[in-house]
């Protein structure tokens, strides 16, 4: 049996999400990881590996970019993410409260260290849960970043491949497969042929 792909999520869904994630012990950690799902996009094994060093520019500051290592990409897919305001104002607080580390996990656990994949994971589905999201899971917002972005990308000069470089997929076949339709815009199109 196939596995069912993660829902992409609505805006309205993903701040209902920042919203409980606020309510949570650890809020700035959890308001940075809901936010590098849906606005970079980054795997769990990403989010619980990602490292100040790979957010920080060279005076201690966050830097305009975040730079995902081979070491923690699936696939040895590193690459370099341009980070979301949003989510750069969410690393400054994260780092701040964090009195302001020059290295170490970005995403701690209750312990301090980094935070497994598996416990990303589960966070994620405890929320969706929480929210009564069916069908979200810990992928659900690197989908919903691929999709919107796909949707989007035209619009400003860019391809299909810019979006593959920033999911950090080998092929662009897979991230196509990541891609959601829009039956709304279907129908536009036929319209305007």
């Amino acid at each position: 049996m196939a596995r069912q792909a993660a829902k992409v999520v609505r805006e309205s869904d993903v701040r209902r999400v920042l919203d409980r994630a606020s309510q949570y012990r650890n809020p700035e950690r959890n308001i940075a990881m809901v936010l590098l799902s849906f606005k970079a996009g980054l795997r769990a094994c990403e989010i619980a590996g990602l490292n100040w060093t790979m957010v920080l520019n060279t005076n201690g500051r966050i830097a305009m970019h975040a730079d995902v290592s081979n070491g923690i990409a699936k696939y040895g897919s590193g690459r370099r993410i341009p980070l979301h305001p949003e989510l750069r104002s969410a690393l400054t607080s994260l780092y701040n409260s964090q009195k302001r580390p020059n290295e170490g996990p970005v995403i701690r656990s209750e312990r301090g260290g980094h935070m497994t994949a598996r416990s990303v994971v589960n966070w994620f589905r405890a929320t969706y849960a929480d929210l009564g999201l069916v069908g979200c899971s810990s992928h659900s917002g690197r989908r919903t970043f691929i999709t919107r972005s796909a949707r989007t990308i035209s619009k400003i000069g860019g391809s299909l491949r810019d979006v593959q470089e920033l999911a950090g997929h080998r092929a662009l076949s897979t991230t196509e497969r990541y891609i959601q339709g829009d039956r709304d815009a279907q129908r536009k199109l036929i319209r305007l042929i």
